[in-house]
C-alpha cells in the first residue's frame, strides 16, 4: 500500500535529507505546498502539490490550501473502523501516514521592534495547527512531526511498528504542547493591541496565568537525593558550563541567587554564597583585593559554596581559590591561565555568565498549595536621595559608603537579616532567624569567629527594627551607624536608643523581605 507524507514547513533545517530518507529508504510519496514543495523538487525528489491532490487550488493568497476534506479526512480516518475506511474510499480520500509541519514564525515576527499589526496577523498559522492537531488526534495511525530535531528519531524508528507506536504518542504530545504555546503567544500579542489594555496583564499579571517552558535537562535529584527534579526554561541561554560535574538542583538555585546579587555591583566584587545566602562580599580596586575581603568574613562558608565575580577571573585569584573546595565559580570570563589552574579540579563547575537576566526574569513564581504566587522581582534599592537621616548625628562619608554597601547585600539575605559591614567589606552576616535580634547576635558571633572587629562598623537591616533591642545589640557590638526601612510603631524608641549611643541612623522607606 502506498504511504503518504504531507510536508509543509517554515523551518527547513534538515528537511531535504529527511525527505530523501522517506522516499528512498521507506517508499513514501510526498505531498507538499509552496516553498517546501519547490525546495524538495529542486533536490530532485518527486512531489505532488496539495492542490493537485485535492483537486482544489490554493486561494486567497495561500490562506486556504490544506483546509480540505481530502487532507483532514486522510489524517483523521481511523484505520480500525470499517465505516471510516469505506467513507474514505467512497470520497476518494487517500490515507496520510505522516505529517511534517512546523508553524509560521509568529513569535519571532512579533519580537521584531518594528513589526506591523498586519504582518503579525499574516504570520498567524491556521492550516498548520489544524493539520498538526488532526494528525496528533489520530496518532494511533499517523505520525506527526513539528520539530526538525525529531527527524532522526523518526527515520530510525520507521519499520518497527512497536517502537513507532510509542514514538507517535510522544510526538503527538509534543504537538499539543507546541500548539498550546503558539496560541498563548498569539493571545498575549493581541492582548497588547486592544484599545483599552489590561494594565494588570501588561504588568505580567493577566486574568489567567499559564507557564509553558521547554525541558532543558533532567537532574540527578532535587534538593535531596530522594526527590526527583528537572530544569525547565532557558537557563542555559544565560550560562555556559566550561567544566565540572553536571549542575544539581541546589547548584542552580545558588547560581541564580549569586547572579542577582553580583548584578548590584559595578566595582570589582567577589561574593561567596551558601544555600542562596551571601556569607561574604567584598568590593575593591581589583578582584584579588575583593576576594580577600569576602573570604575574611567567613572562611568556612566557601566549603561547598558558590563564588561569583563580576570581572574576568585571572590566575592570581584562581591560585587563591584553588586551595578551597567549592562547588561552582561564576564569572563573565576566565583567562586561559585561570582555566588551566582550575582544570586540575575536574569536578569543579566553572560557569560563564553570558548575559544579564532579561525581561523574562522580572517575575518570580513560587508554588503554593493549589497554585502559584507571582510577583515582581525585587530590583529596586530605593532612591538614596530620599533616604532620611533620623538621628541627631549625620553619618560620616565612610559610614554612608558602608551603609549603601550593606543595604545592597541585605536584600539578597533571607529574612530576618542583619549585615555588619565597613567600607566595602562584610564583617558578619546573620540570616533567617525568627527574631531580628537573633540575626544580629549570629552576625556578631560570625565576625568574632572570623577575628573581625565590628568597631566603627555599620549595621544594615532589610526590614524595620520592631524594638530597640536589635539596634542596641548592634551598638554594643561596635556599630556606629545603621540603615533600615523604618516604619515601626516604636521608631521613636529606636531613634532614641541610637541618639543615646551616638549612632547615626538612616531610614530608607523600602523593605526587602526575602522569605
Amino acid at each position: 500500500m502506498e504511504k503518504l507524507a504531507l510536508i509543509s514547513v517554515s523551518d527547513k533545517r534538515g528537511l531535504v535529507d529527511f525527505a530523501k530518507a522517506l522516499v528512498q529508504q521507506h517508499g513514501y510519496r510526498i505531498l507538499s505546498t509552496g516553498g517546501t514543495a519547490k525546495l524538495l523538487q529542486q533536490a530532485g525528489l518527486p512531489v505532488t502539490e496539495v492542490g493537485a491532490h485535492t483537486g482544489f487550488p490554493e486561494i486567497m493568497e495561500g490562506r486556504v490550501k490544506t483546509l480540505h476534506p481530502k487532507v483532514h479526512g486522510g489524517l483523521l480516518c481511523r484505520r480500525d473502523k470499517a465505516d471510516h475506511l469505506a467513507q474514505a474510499k467512497e470520497h476518494g480520500i487517500a490515507l496520510i501516514d505522516l505529517v511534517v509541519v512546523n508553524l509560521y514564525p509568529f513569535e519571532a515576527t512579533v519580537a521584531k521592534p518594528d513589526v506591523s499589526f498586519e504582518d503579525a496577523i499574516e504570520n498567524i498559522d491556521i492550516g498548520g495547527p489544524s493539520m498538526l492537531r488532526s494528525a496528533a488526534k489520530n496518532h494511533e495511525s499517523v505520525a506527526v512531526v513539528c520539530d526538525p530535531d525529531d527527524y532522526s528519531a523518526v527515520i530510525a524508528t520507521l519499520g518497527d511498528e512497536k517502537k513507532m507506536h510509542a514514538l507517535r504518542r510522544k510526538l503527538a504530545l509534543k504537538v499539543f504542547e507546541r500548539t498550546s504555546s503558539y496560541d498563548r503567544a498569539i493571545a498575549a500579542y493581541l492582548a497588547k493591541q486592544v484599545e483599552e489594555p489590561d494594565v494588570d496583564a501588561i504588568a505580567g499579571f493577566p486574568a489567567r496565568y499559564e507557564l509553558s517552558l521547554p525541558k532543558a535537562s533532567g537532574l540527578r535529584y532535587g534538593e535531596n537525593p530522594h526527590q526527583k527534579a528537572a530544569l525547565y526554561g532557558r537557563f542555559y541561554d544565560h550560562f555556559e558550563q566550561l567544566q565540572g560535574k553536571e549542575l544539581s538542583y541546589n547548584n542552580i538555585l545558588d547560581i541564580t541567587s549569586a547572579t542577582y546579587l553580583i548584578g548590584e555591583f559595578q566595582r570589582p566584587t567577589v561574593a561567596i554564597l551558601k544555600h542562596t545566602n551571601p556569607c561574604g562580599v567584598g568590593s575593591a580596586d581589583s578582584l584579588l583585593e575583593a576576594w580577600h575581603k569576602a573570604y575574611a568574613t567567613d572562611k568556612q562558608a566557601p566549603f561547598g559554596g558558590i563564588i561569583v565575580v563580576n570581572q574576568t577571573l585571572g590566575a592570581d585569584l584562581a591560585e587563591q581559590i584553588k586551595e578551597i573546595f567549592t562547588e561552582v565559580i561564576i564569572a563573565p570570563a576566565f583567562t586561559d591561565e585561570a582555566r588551566a589552574i582550575f582544570a586540575k579540579k575536574k569536578n569543579l563547575r566553572l560557569m560563564i555568565a553570558k548575559q544579564a537576566p532579561g525581561a523574562e526574569n522580572l517575575l518570580e513564581v513560587r508554588s503554593v498549595i493549589g497554585g502559584v504566587l507571582v510577583q515582581d522581582r525585587d530590583t529596586t534599592l530605593g532612591d538614596v536621595k530620599a533616604f532620611k537621616v533620623v538621628t541627631k548625628r549625620q553619618p560620616t562619608e565612610e559610614e554612608w559608603a558602608g551603609m549603601l554597601f550593606g543595604w545592597k547585600i541585605g536584600k539578597h539575605v533571607k529574612s530576618n537579616s542583619i549585615i555588619y559591614a565597613k567600607g566595602e567589606q562584610t564583617l558578619g552576616v546573620g540570616a533567617g532567624q525568627m527574631a531580628r535580634v537573633d540575626s544580629s547576635r549570629i552576625a556578631v558571633w560570625k565576625a568574632g569567629e572570623a577575628g573581625l572587629s565590628l568597631k566603627g562598623s555599620i549595621v544594615a537591616s532589610e526590614a524595620l527594627f520592631p524594638f530597640a533591642d536589635g539596634l542596641i545589640a548592634a551598638a554594643d557590638a561596635g556599630a556606629t551607624a545603621a540603615i533600615q526601612p523604618g516604619g515601626s510603631v516604636r521608631d521613636e524608641e529606636v531613634i532614641k536608643a541610637a541618639d543615646e549611643r551616638g549612632m547615626a541612623m538612616v531610614f530608607t522607606g523600602i523593605r526587602h523581605f526575602k522569605h
